[in-house]
């Protein structure tokens, strides 16, 4: 049965047929866009007027997110911002310490057992001034339960002296670069990268393996894409033990899921040859709304926190961040994935991994040359000209971490980079005039999933504050939207399925309130999403 949408408009993003009234729909795919008499070829069909007043574009592609952003809110929310939880109820930010310590509070008198942990997420001392977190912060909220608390960026967690001391941290002569100490030779409950964040995770109750399995968070992240106008979403670094994929594969081959998941294997516990075994067998599991084979590989930390590698002359306090990866493995794990056609993202938050990762690509490319490889280089925030040309050469792909300009552009000018680096972060402008192909993206539970505001965040550089970070790195409004269609989708090569609205596609739409194109630059964010269409299926946000 053949089913006619009609809209207000329909933005198609297909460049031969860019707008149109009416879209035929049969079997989950698109027969094609035009007027009414154009689809009439179609034969009989039913027309559906539901969205005669909405504007109809292709479904969004949010290609860095996690699903454990669904998972999260069962734990305590800890951010500067307020924000949205999937039901639509938006949670008030923690202007200052004093709030995280009193809405953790809270949580710990709801509980009866004086030795279950608590978990937070969110926090960010930079919003605090220059004062770091302590493990005396949380231990005047419980010194009997393990407290730990993950920083937004998700590369630092902060715990109370209960975590310390069942992790067998809380001791002098600890010597580990992600294990700052105080004053008093002991830990200062600040745990800066995966292994020593390791140690407590499942104390506190941020368990990866759990959180890679939970059902109930994976329902709960396709609510909040529901009510952002996404239809496929990069689940980016999952460790997919064999009972999360089957779950995964049977939540979203139910017929009320609304998003198809792009999950990849973030490279842990297996060495470089196991990884890309490991990714071969996954992607023979791939249905249409659960996609697998990729990999994910972390290169350094975050800027924010103060863990990113950078290049000379390194933050302004002199410092430098972690490496996450040795050269050795990376240039493996690239050599053998090019040879067995596995597609790889990497994450490099500062300009120093950047130039790892490309100097490791070029070798591995004359060790395994590839076509049409499009590996992926994820946030990529400080890279400069120079690495965006060689990214051309080497054929790659950059996903920018656009919203970083509105939650710390502020403390990038003053207390991270510097005002000349900050400018130039997330270098849409740059990366579009040397012929990168490009996303953006929210990396959300880090900053909060939403395209549309993703492309605000890209199209006015603005901060929280309303400064405009790097005006000429600033891109049209029809360029933002492209990044969060086809852009996307070409950076998970799935371009030739989704991002666009034309014949043979999967029948993905965001449904519109207004035309993102008329509403101003400046209100792009405020656009209202009614909905979705996924495969055929019509999902409205007020619904779920």
């Amino acid at each position: 049965m053949t089913t006619v949408f009609r809209a207000k408009r329909i933005l198609t993003m297909n460049p031969s047929n860019p707008e149109a009234t009416h879209v035929a729909v049969r079997d989950g795919r698109i027969l094609g866009a035009g007027s009414l008499d154009d689809l009439a070829v179609w034969g009989p069909h039913t027309l559906d007027e539901r969205f005669a007043d909405k504007v109809l574009m292709p479904g969004l592609v949010e290609g860095h997110s996690h699903t454990m952003e669904g998972t999260f809110w069962r734990y305590v929310y800890c951010g500067y911002f307020d924000r949205m939880a999937p039901d639509g109820r938006i949670w008030p930010g923690c202007a200052a310490i004093a709030d995280v310590i009193a809405r953790l509070s809270e949580r710990d008198g709801a509980l009866e057992d004086p030795a279950a942990p608590i978990a937070g997420w969110a926090v960010d001392p930079l919003y605090y001034g220059d004062r770091r977190l302590v493990r005396a912060d949380f231990d005047q909220v419980s010194t009997t339960r393990p407290i730990g608390v993950l920083h937004a960026s998700g590369h630092i967690m902060n715990v109370n002296s209960k975590a310390l001391e069942m992790a067998g941290l809380l001791r002098p002569g600890i010597d580990h670069p992600g294990v700052p100490l105080g004053e008093d030779g002991l830990p200062t409950g600040e745990l800066q990268g995966p292994d020593p964040m390791m140690m407590v995770n499942t104390l506190v109750g941020f368990d990866r393996d759990m959180l890679a399995g939970d059902e109930t968070g994976l329902r709960q992240f396709a609510r909040l894409c529901v009510r952002t106008g996404v239809t496929t979403a990069a689940d980016l670094a999952s460790l997919l033990p064999d009972e999360a994929v089957a779950m995964m594969a049977r939540v979203t081959g139910e017929d009320d899921f609304p998003t198809r998941i792009v999950s990849l294997r973030r490279f842990h516990g297996l060495t470089p040859a196991q990884l890309i075994e490991r990714a071969v067998e996954l992607k023979g599991q791939s249905t249409d709304r659960l996609r697998l084979g990729k990999v994910k590989i972390v290169s350094d930390g975050s800027v924010q926190g103060f863990t990113s590698r950078i290049r000379w002359p390194h933050y302004v306090n002199g410092k430098n961040g972690l490496w996450y990866i040795t050269p050795d493995e990376l240039r493996e794990i690239y050599t053998l994935a090019l040879a067995q056609d596995v597609h790889i993202h990497t994450h490099t938050n500062g300009d120093e991994a950047t130039a790892l990762v490309l100097d490791t690509m070029e070798q591995a490319l004359r060790a395994s040359p590839a076509f049409d490889h499009r590996f992926t280089i994820q946030h990529c925030q400080l890279a400069d000209a120079a690495q965006f040309r060689r990214m051309k050469a080497l054929g790659m792909c950059a996903n920018l971490f656009a919203n970083h300009h509105y939650f710390y552009g502020e403390q990038h000018l003053t207390k991270t980079v510097g005002p000349e680096r900050a400018r130039r972060m997330n270098a849409c402008a740059t990366a579009l005039r040397e012929g990168v192909p490009m996303a953006i993206h929210s990396d959300a539970p880090v900053t909060p999933l939403g395209p549309l505001f993703t492309a605000w965040c890209a199209v006015n550089r603005l901060t929280a504050k309303g400064k405009v970070l790097g005006a000429h790195e600033r891109i049209s409004v029809d360029e933002a939207l492209r990044a969060i269609t086809i852009g996307a989708a070409y950076t998970l090569k799935l371009d030739g399925e989704v991002g666009s609205i034309e014949a043979g596609k999967r029948a993905d739409f965001a449904v519109l309130d207004d035309d993102p194109r008329e509403v101003g630059r400046e209100n792009l964010k405020d656009v209202g999403v009614w909905g979705v269409v996924q495969g055929g299926r019509v999902f409205a946000a007020a619904d779920i």
